[in-house]
């Protein structure tokens, strides 16, 4: 049964993280450590700040480990790692990446000399902020107050859109869209990942690992590798 007043709060809170992080990236566009810390004060402070008005929302059970999920969490993660890596190199005759250095330059001050800290914290911290949010809150605390479905849904699309503004600059139009429908799906499984196991381990161990593909890819993109 939907719990109205708790449904609207836990959409409210994910539309506005989600709009406020698409103000800051795509307007303001503040050096990487300034928009790392509203992205913590949003997606982290927020949610935590409403649980602790709302006694029943519950978010200790999101970081309940399980070790069983591990070795599980951990092949996925290899594959996905190797999945990425492999789509780089079959779309790189056909894509033109040099944009994405050029904005992450522009746009938040990342480049050659500072990108191994950044890779850093967004393999280990942003995978994490990210997915306490859009796993944590937006699919498996949403679930509880509302229709499976919806939460599936709601949570996969947020996870989509928080990466337009983000990724519309890096791109051509083309590759901007297969990424955002592939966002879109890697939601909703990294969702029923999460969904087994009633925490938020598994799709962060496939996040922290995708992210690794990525960084490794940025690392030959700035000529580092």
């Amino acid at each position: 049964m939907v719990n109205k007043r708790k449904f609207i709060s836990i959409i409210a809170i994910v539309i506005a993280g989600c709009l406020i992080m698409a103000w800051v990236d795509a307007i303001i566009r503040p050096d990487y450590a300034v928009k790392s810390i509203v992205k913590i004060v949003l997606f982290a402070l927020l949610p935590i700040g409403y649980s602790i008005v709302d006694r029943q929302i519950s978010l200790r059970q999101l970081l309940s480990f399980n070790k069983n999920s591990i070795k599980v969490a951990v092949c996925l993660g290899v594959g996905v790692y190797i999945f990425i890596l492999g789509a780089y190199f079959i779309l790189v005759p056909y894509f033109d990446f040099s944009k994405v250095t050029v904005a992450l330059q522009n746009n938040i001050g990342v480049n050659k000399d500072n990108f191994v800290f950044v890779a850093i914290y967004i393999s280990f911290i942003n995978s994490l902020l990210e997915e306490f949010f859009f796993r944590g809150i937006s699919f498996l605390t949403l679930k509880r107050v509302a229709s499976r479905k919806v939460a599936y849904i709601f949570s996969a699309a947020a996870f989509a859109f928080y990466h337009v503004a983000i990724l519309t600059s890096w791109f051509s139009l083309a590759l901007f869209l297969i990424l955002i429908v592939s966002l879109f799906a890697a939601g909703l499984i990294f969702n029923w990942l999460d969904e087994k196991n009633e925490n938020i381990y598994v799709s962060w161990t496939v996040h922290m690992c995708a992210n690794f593909a990525i960084n490794t890819i940025g690392f030959m993109l700035f000529g580092i590798l």
